[in-house]
C-alpha cells in the first residue's frame, strides 16, 4: 500500500465510521437533497452537484482496492454522469 493511500485512508477513517454509525437512510437523503439542490437552484446549484461527485470520488478511491472490475466501472459509470450532470448545470445553453 503507497503511503499517500494509508494517509488518505488513516484520515478518513473518523468521518468512514462516524458515516457508518448513521441510520442507512441518512447519507441517501443528503445525497437526494443534494443532487434535487443541484438541479432546482440556478446559477450555482451547480456546486451542490459538484459536492456529490467529490463525495463518490472518495468513496471509490477508498473502496477501490475491495472491489471487483465490474463494480469499479460501475461506480466510474456513476461519477461520470455526476460530472456530466454538473457540467451541464453550471454551463447551461
Amino acid at each position: 500500500m503507497s503511503d499517500l493511500r494509508h494517509r488518505i485512508e488513516s484520515a478518513s477513517a473518523p468521518t468512514l465510521t462516524r458515516l457508518a454509525g448513521l441510520p442507512k437512510a441518512v447519507p441517501f437523503l443528503v445525497v437526494l437533497a443534494l443532487v434535487v439542490g443541484g438541479f432546482l437552484i440556478k446559477g450555482w446549484g451547480w456546486l451542490l452537484l459538484a459536492i456529490v461527485a467529490v463525495l463518490l470520488g472518495w468513496f471509490l478511491y477508498i473502496a477501490w482496492p475491495t472491489l471487483s472490475a465490474p463494480g469499479r466501472m460501475l461506480r466510474l459509470a456513476v461519477i461520470g454522469i455526476t460530472v456530466a450532470m454538473t457540467l451541464t448545470q453550471a454551463f447551461p445553453r
